[in-house]
This record gives structure tokens, C-alpha cells and sequence, in this order.
């Protein structure tokens, strides 16, 4: 059936409100010219492995579910009732030390990924990348607080360490349903 409707969805304008800005450019350029140059001086085959090549498809999506289950996991955790105060506590601390450690792969294929963009795409990976670094800083944080006895305070971090990768996770459905970002080729071709 044929949708007369010729308003933009939501996402799309939430998303235009917050890349579309020629700031952003200058910045993207910058960066993208200094992952250029560090992917010029890593082995052959790092790259490829870094943009999922042996499997046929980016490596990135695959990765993105270790940080967040880990960090969701360790939230429910954190806030289940127990019938004793602490039972959890050890549990949480490990599902978000996985979900941290399981992050660093994750940056560094979605920055990979994200070198080959452009347009509003590459804004919007710039956003997407750099709040979900955000989530990963809080989250390294928070595992310190929670070592150093600081329960609450690491709490406190990564629930919003988890607000802030849920943003950074409608951007990059935004990347891939919108933008089409990896969808039926590699990412070491141009996307956006």
C-alpha cells in the first residue's frame, strides 16, 4: 500500500537535530585523517579483520552485544531486590567488567567502520562514537568506584553510563536503517 504520509519519522528528526551541524565536519575531517594515517601503520590484515572482511559482513554489530548485555545485566543486578543486602553486588561487578573489557573491541570496529563514512552518516557516527566512548569512560568509573567500596557512586555511573549507550544506540540503528551502513557490503568500502 502506498503511504501518502510525507512526514519524517521522529528518528530521522531527532536525528537531523542533532548532526546537522557544520561544526561536525570540521571535526570528522580531523578525525578521519588521523585514523587513516594509524590504519597506515597497522599489519596487513588488521584492517579487514577490524572491518569483519572474512566474514562478509561488518564485525562491529556482532561486537556491540557483549558491552551492552554485560552493562544491562550488571544494572538488573545492581537494582533486583535480594533478600539480603550485597548478594548481588559481586555478580554485577563481573557482568560490568565483561561488558567493559568487551567494549574496547567494539570501539576500536566502529571507529574502523566509521573512517569510511560520509555525509550525515559520518555526523552522525561521530555522535554515535563518542557517546558511546562516554559509556565506556563512565563505566570504567564506576568499576573503580565499586573496587574502592564507593557502591553508590558506581551505581550511579553506570546507570548513566547505560542512558548514555541507549543514546548512542538509536544513533547507530539511525547508521545502519537509515543510512544503510554496512547493509549488503563490507565496511571497508565507502558508506553513507
Amino acid at each position: 500500500m502506498l503511504n501518502l504520509n510525507r512526514t519524517r519519522p521522529p528518528a530521522h528528526v531527532l536525528e537531523d537535530a542533532i548532526s546537522d551541524h557544520d561544526a561536525l565536519e570540521g571535526v570528522a575531517d580531523t578525525l578521519q585523517t588521523l585514523l587513516r594515517g594509524a590504519e597506515a601503520t597497522l599489519p596487513g590484515g588488521v584492517m579487514d579483520a577490524l572491518h569483519g572482511e572474512c566474514l562478509g559482513h561488518p564485525l562491529h554489530p556482532i561486537l556491540v552485544h557483549l558491552p551492552l548485555g554485560g552493562w544491562v545485566i550488571a544494572a538488573a543486578l545492581d537494582h533486583l531486590p535480594t533478600p539480603s543486602p550485597g548478594t548481588n553486588d559481586a555478580a554485577a561487578d563481573r557482568a560490568l567488567l565483561l561488558g567493559t573489557l568487551g567494549a574496547v573491541g567494539t570501539i576500536a570496529t566502529g571507529w574502523a567502520d566509521w573512517a569510511n563514512t560520509r555525509g550525515e552518516a559520518r555526523r552522525t557516527g561521530l555522535i554515535h562514537g563518542a557517546l558511546n566512548e562516554a559509556a565506556f569512560v563512565l563505566n570504567v568509573g564506576s568499576l573503580l568506584a565499586r573496587r574502592r567500596g564507593r557502591r553508590g557512586l558506581g551505581r550511579a555511573l553506570s546507570g548513566a553510563a547505560l542512558g548514555v549507550a541507549v543514546a548512542g544506540g538509536f544513533l547507530g540503528g539511525e547508521l545502519v536503517y537509515r543510512h544503510g551502513l554496512g547493509v549488503g557490503r563490507t565496511m571497508a568500502h565507502r558508506q553513507g
